[in-house]
């Protein structure tokens, strides 16, 4: 999808949950042809001519101003990751000169620190969520039914996305998987902004879609957000319920690459959960 069909979507889908009289309008009663918000309600509520703003929800306004997109994202309501959504889709990066790309790697120094963590699950994310490498813990936490080495071979790789909606251990994993599916939607979207008509992007996006009607649905839902921190309940087949903080980290010097970092409450039960885990793994390294 282009940046211009891709912003018309997401602002058509905004204005779609916004009632009326949730921007403070007054409705006459009668049927309404769309729901939500017209476009010229929008406008008005924003201090634009309707149409500019139909030219902005065309894709048509590149240069629209700082002034007129927070006035647009202020009557949406829409959330910090959303205005940063709406910033990328107004205002695509010019596409670099179309070059070979080799599989995304991942440097020595930040492998190191995956090690470095020791007992903490630790993975490293690609641009498109392709898992690029993980600790033995993260390993053992994610996905033991997988090679330990498939985040090294780049065919063979894993994609955290496809895992969720395709790998039915995977979904066994969460005990929350309703919310796991909309954050990780969500989350694919914003990179789907970052990284406009990007064809590894598109192949993704097209087999999750054609293989999972609940990845359909929410990607089509235009639901955006950045899972920059998340605490979720897990299943282990081997150590049980975890209830696991997940921290996500830029890296700043690998454009798209994200390090994420599971960790339990100490003194918990889900502490000694991955203790066992460790053990575990540990045990299983040596036969």
């Amino acid at each position: 999808m282009s940046t211009q069909d891709g912003l018309g979507a997401f602002l058509r889908s905004r204005r779609a949950r916004l009632r009326p009289e949730d921007a403070g309008l007054t409705t006459y009663g009668g049927r309404r042809r769309v729901p939500g918000l017209r476009r010229e309600e929008l406008a008005q509520l924003a201090g634009v001519s309707v149409g500019y703003y139909t030219r902005l929800e065309q894709g048509q306004s590149p240069g629209a101003s700082d002034a007129v997109l927070d006035a647009v994202a202020r009557v949406l309501r829409l959330d910090h990751a959303e205005r940063g959504h709406l910033y990328a889709l107004a205002r695509p990066r010019p596409a670099p000169p179309r070059r070979a790309e080799g599989p995304e790697r991942v440097r020595r120094g930040v492998r190191m620190m995956l090690d470095a963590l020791g007992d903490a699950p630790a993975l490293v994310l690609g641009r498109f969520l392709d898992v690029l490498a993980w600790n033995p813990m993260a390993h053992a936490l994610l996905a033991g039914h997988l090679p330990a080495d498939a985040p090294d071979l780049p065919d063979e790789r894993p994609n955290y996305a496809r895992l969720l909606f395709l790998d039915p251990h995977t979904r066994e994993l969460y005990a929350d998987r309703t919310r796991k599916a909309h954050a990780t939607v969500a989350d694919l979207r914003l990179v789907a902004g970052r990284f406009p008509g990007h064809p590894e992007l598109t192949r993704l996006v097209g087999e999750l879609t054609l293989g999972s009607d609940t990845f359909a649905r929410l990607w089509a839902a235009q639901t955006v957000g950045d899972c920059g921190t998340d605490t979720r309940p897990y299943r282990h087949p081997l150590v049980g319920t975890l209830e696991l903080s997940a921290e996500f980290m830029a890296l700043t010097r690998d454009e798209g690459q994200r390090v994420a970092v599971f960790t339990a409450e100490p003194g918990s039960s889900s502490a000694a959960g991955l203790a066992l885990l460790a053990d575990l793994t540990r045990a299983a390294a040596r036969v």
